[in-house]
């Protein structure tokens, strides 16, 4: 009996009789939420203006995630947030990723994490970084704030006294050739990506071997949603 209804289950499922448990079941294993990106150089800007920053700017960057809902490794995740500062040796996004080796990194984790979420956040936070994680310096826990308005292109991240990453929506004023373009793409795998304008960009922790500030074209506000 237990079968059969798990049969008649799946077909009103299948047809959208029971659209409820559909969407259930497709989110069950996914881990979503919102995510900013910002780097020490234009993003969004003309071919001449990149090419001149090439091999110059653009070797640090900072990845935020902030989890809305979903599980990684089994556990719960939904309402933290995870930072990651990363320093490379050149240009970062320019396509050649053995050009920016060595790349070394720190990760702050949300405060409000519990023992496992903090592990598994770290986790995360490495395996969707990718390449860019690089040799982890320093893992640390920090008091983390992260507001992404998706419309309006303002985002504003805190994560402790390190980080500081606010933006603001492009405008026309904001154009200096007219022939600017998202010349790099974000540096990792996400939804609705669109460039913003940096107000202010800072790292000024231990682990990287320099601290930075930054304003320009240079961030990307984005969603993301990760089968796990």
């Amino acid at each position: 009996m237990k079968s059969l209804t798990g049969l008649l289950l799946a077909a009103l499922v299948l047809v959208g009789i029971l659209p409820g448990v559909a969407s259930a079941q497709i989110s069950s294993s996914q881990i979503t939420g919102d995510y900013l990106e910002m780097r020490t150089c234009e993003v969004y800007t003309g071919p001449c203006f990149a090419n001149a920053d090439m091999g110059v700017a653009g070797r640090e960057a900072l990845l935020a995630w902030s989890i809305d809902s979903g599980k990684h490794n089994g556990i719960d995740l939904s309402g933290l947030k995870v930072v990651v500062a990363v320093s490379a040796n050149d240009t970062l996004g320019d396509g050649i990723v053995t050009k920016v080796d060595p790349i070394r990194s720190v990760v702050l984790i949300d405060s409000n994490a519990t023992c496992d979420q903090r592990a598994a956040l770290l986790d995360f936070a490495v395996a969707h970084a990718g390449k860019l994680a690089g040799k982890v310096q320093r893992v640390d826990s920090a008091e983390i704030s992260l507001t992404v308005d998706h419309v309006d292109m303002v985002a504003d991240l805190k994560a402790g006294d390190e980080v500081t990453l606010k933006t603001r929506k492009l405008k026309k004023g904001d154009c200096v050739c007219s022939n600017e373009e998202r010349y790099y793409q974000p540096l990792v795998k996400i939804d609705n990506s669109a460039p913003a304008y940096t107000l202010v960009g800072k790292f000024a922790g231990a682990g990287l071997g320099a601290n930075w500030t930054h304003l320009g074209r240079s961030s990307y506000l984005g969603t993301f949603s990760y089968e796990q």
